[in-house]
């Protein structure tokens, strides 16, 4: 019975990992990322302040490369994807986001903490690393367990789909 457990509960979570990050994409209007050139880097327009630049185009930045150093596609794809989870960082220069620990409410005793790092400046399928870690929680202690592969598979497999998304909208608004 504890073997068929150990098999059930993580393909439950997986799927219910992969459902609740589903229901964070959800927008009801076309996304603001055209300010950026074809691969999703340009810079936005001067004095706009947006989260991608620091400063706003003064006659003192005219030297300075302060744009966002990874896919701004994927970046926000990441934040859409992983928003069901609380955050405990993000570093849009160095492309790492880190949530904090979530519980599933269908799994109260376990609990998922995801890292995900954004490799590339090119909307491609190995610019985007996800990883998970899981805990059991036995007893009044939280237990480090091995993570089940698809689940952070199956993540960077729905940020790329949405990353895509994105940049289809953005270029339709063209």
């Amino acid at each position: 019975m504890r073997i068929i457990q150990r098999i059930a509960v993580p393909a439950g979570l997986a799927v219910s990992l992969l459902s609740l990050s589903a229901c964070g994409g959800i927008k009801t209007s076309t996304p603001q990322v055209n300010n950026y050139e074809e691969g999703g880097l340009g810079a936005a327009p001067a004095g706009s302040g947006s989260l991608f630049t620091l400063g706003g185009g003064g006659s003192g930045n005219a030297g300075a490369n302060t744009n966002i150093q990874v896919n701004a596609y994927l970046w926000r794809s990441t934040l859409d994807t992983l928003s069901f989870m609380p955050l405990v960082s993000a570093d849009p220069f160095g492309g790492v986001i880190i949530t904090d620990w979530y519980s599933p409410p269908s799994a109260p005793g376990t609990r998922f903490k995801v890292n995900a790092y954004i490799l590339s400046k090119t909307l491609t399928a190995d610019a985007i690393q996800v990883s998970v870690f899981e805990q059991d929680q036995e007893g009044n202690q939280w237990v480090d367990t091995p993570a089940d592969p698809s689940i952070a598979s199956g993540l960077e497999d729905r940020i790329l789909a949405h990353a895509a998304d994105l940049q289809a909208a953005a270029n339709n608004a063209k």
